[in-house]
């Protein structure tokens, strides 16, 4: 492997939750296993002062590794212009086998240690402390989550070879491609912004009627339609050129690194969004909702922005 500041600086952080999250996840299990709150025990004395502990080492771990999931982006656009062919991050989630399921699986795992910190806050505001147990549970199979995250980030940066012509963004994202990725650009921008909107539509719908389930399901099916939008239509604007498809390189500096804004909306939008469907609690529910349709308003009329101010610039669609 070879080693850069922000490499090693990643490695070691993960080698530091890898540790505590060990410790907490023993610890989780004999709580999971032996908790009782209407117990009189000193077990149950010496596992309510474990369960403290226990929150605070995984809430801190969770805390950090969401806003982690930035600066590895960040990480991977640096290491671009170490490696021969690559242009942004794209080029380096592609250097090796382990790139596009680490990728896949830090924007899975983002959400669900999220849902676990907003169950831990739920919990921790009632006195008799009803989802103790239940947290504790969940994280046991969050851990494995975590683990298989660590192990494949070690196993893609150990397999990245500085001597080797990587494709560029240009050929991944393109209709010549030879993976899925080339079957997108079958749909149409019609179809595509058809989708987009109607998706939207729904979500303000579900909002206004307050149906909970489907307001999760459909910001849901948001973040995939809003990730392929971008790719098709939203991007090019962007970058002011057609056939320039990339999601990574409006992270850069050359594009006021606005993807990283774009990114943040639509992950606070649709978090709150699934959270709804989740949250039994009134209070949660309800400022979910709110934070779901102002952050999602958000990033719909800042994509939306892109391809109207290029139309009023320029009389013309690209």
């Amino acid at each position: 492997m070879f080693l850069t500041p922000e490499i090693l600086t990643l490695q070691i952080l993960n080698l530091i939750f890898l540790s505590f999250g060990t410790i907490a996840f023993i610890l989780s299990i004999k709580i999971a296993l032996k908790w009782d709150l209407n117990a009189t025990t000193k077990l149950q004395y010496s596992l309510e002062k474990q369960s403290f502990l226990t929150a605070t080492i995984i809430k801190y771990i969770f805390t950090l590794k969401i806003p982690l999931f930035l600066f590895f982006i960040f990480t991977l656009d640096k290491l671009s212009n170490i490696l021969p062919g690559a242009m942004c991050a794209a080029g380096v989630v592609n250097a090796t086998v382990y790139g596009n399921y680490l990728l896949v699986l830090k924007v899975i795992n983002i959400y669900i240690f999220g849902f676990w910190l907003v169950l831990h806050y739920v919990d921790i505001k009632q006195p008799t402390l009803p989802y103790t147990k239940q947290k504790f549970q969940f994280f046991i199979v969050i851990y494995f989550l975590l683990l298989i995250e660590i192990i494949i980030e070690y196993l893609m940066f150990s397999s990245i070879d500085i001597s080797k012509i990587v494709n560029c963004c240009g050929t991944l994202y393109s209709s010549a491609a030879t993976s899925f990725i080339s079957k997108l650009f079958l749909i149409s921008n019609q179809t595509i912004l058809f989708v987009f909107y109607f998706n939207f539509i729904l979500i303000i719908f579900s909002y206004i009627k307050k149906y909970k389930q489907l307001f999760s399901i459909v910001n849901f099916l948001f973040i995939i339609v809003s990730i392929i939008s971008l790719i098709l239509f939203f991007g090019t604007y962007i970058y002011e050129l057609p056939t320039h498809h990339c999601p990574f390189c409006y992270l850069q500096k050359d594009y006021y690194y606005v993807g990283y804004l774009i990114y943040i909306l639509l992950f606070l939008g649709t978090f709150n969004g699934l959270l709804v469907g989740f949250s039994t609690d009134d209070i949660l529910t309800n400022n979910s909702f709110k934070k779901s349709i102002i952050f999602n308003t958000l990033f719909v009329l800042l994509v939306s922005a892109y391809p109207i101010v290029f139309f009023i610039k320029n009389g013309v669609w690209l």
